[in-house]
């Protein structure tokens, strides 16, 4: 009877798989339509683009960040006030991690990018934005042994159904052969949004948010460890996940973002 069975069961096999090589290039012919009939827009300015989702006119008005800035976070100075030397910030509140660097400004574009990455499915961009970060953040890359993601709480994650933080590191990652450790931290508490919060309400907010996974303490101990996010803001996040990974005996707390606030009001010390 089984012997009888077996005919039957292998041109099922055969149509299910005839049927699912059907469906895929089917999807595929679909996009293909798709990409001929609507072109890709600019996430800035809606205009059709080649590439990698901001036309020529928006990356203009990209403010990118290069030296001087200050060695310990970042912040572009507007002359250079020569080698080593800090920002007030750095100097009157010096971060829990040792130095922060940044692809470009706040801005407007830049705000669209982010916010596109981040709540409207968009992650088409995150190759281009993390390779930018990558080649923003050789420096600290030199020195890293692990990267790590900027977690989201899982009732955040599961609306969200991704973590651009993480989508960002995982490029990085590709790009210069250190490993990812995405799940080494945790937020164990759910947090307001940062948006709108002074920056002590931001700080209070995210206090004790974050702890190393007890499983995963032993890829955080003695290693190099290079923080990832989209956004750097106040710098409260950050901070709360570097003391996190710092608690967990990590040598070291650098940090990656796409794009960071800059008051440009402040001169350097």
């Amino acid at each position: 009877m089984g012997a009888e069975a077996s005919p039957s069961r292998s041109v099922t096999s055969h149509l299910r798989g005839a049927l699912s090589v059907a469906q895929g290039a089917w999807t595929h012919a679909a996009r293909l339509v798709l990409d001929i009939a609507l072109p890709t827009l600019c996430v800035s300015c809606r205009e059709p683009v080649d590439g990698e989702g901001v036309c020529a006119a928006c990356w203009a008005k990209l403010s990118f960040i290069a030296p001087p800035f200050c060695p310990r976070l970042g912040i572009p100075f507007v002359y250079d006030p020569g080698p080593e030397l800090l920002s007030m910030e750095a100097i009157a509140s010096p971060p829990a991690y040792q130095r922060a660097r940044a692809v470009v400004r706040y801005d407007e574009v830049a705000r669209t990018l982010v916010h596109a990455l981040k709540y409207q499915d968009r992650t088409d961009l995150a190759p281009a934005m993390g390779r930018w970060m990558a080649r923003a953040g050789k420096e600290l890359l030199r020195d890293a042994d692990i990267l790590v993601p900027v977690p989201l709480h899982w009732r955040r994650g599961w609306s969200r159904r991704y973590n651009q933080s993480g989508a960002l590191a995982r490029v990085i990652s590709r790009q210069s052969g250190i490993a990812l450790a995405s799940d080494a931290l945790r937020r164990v508490r759910s947090t307001e949004q940062q948006v709108g919060l002074s920056r002590a309400q931001r700080a209070t907010n995210v206090q004790g948010a974050f702890k190393v996974a007890p499983d995963r303490a032993a890829e955080v101990q003695g290693r190099r460890v290079i923080l990832v996010d989209d956004v750097l803001t106040s710098g409260a996040t950050v901070d709360a996940c570097a003391r996190a990974l710092l608690r967990a005996k990590a040598a070291q707390v650098d940090v990656l973002v796409f794009a960071r606030v800059v008051d440009s009001h402040k001169a350097p010390i």
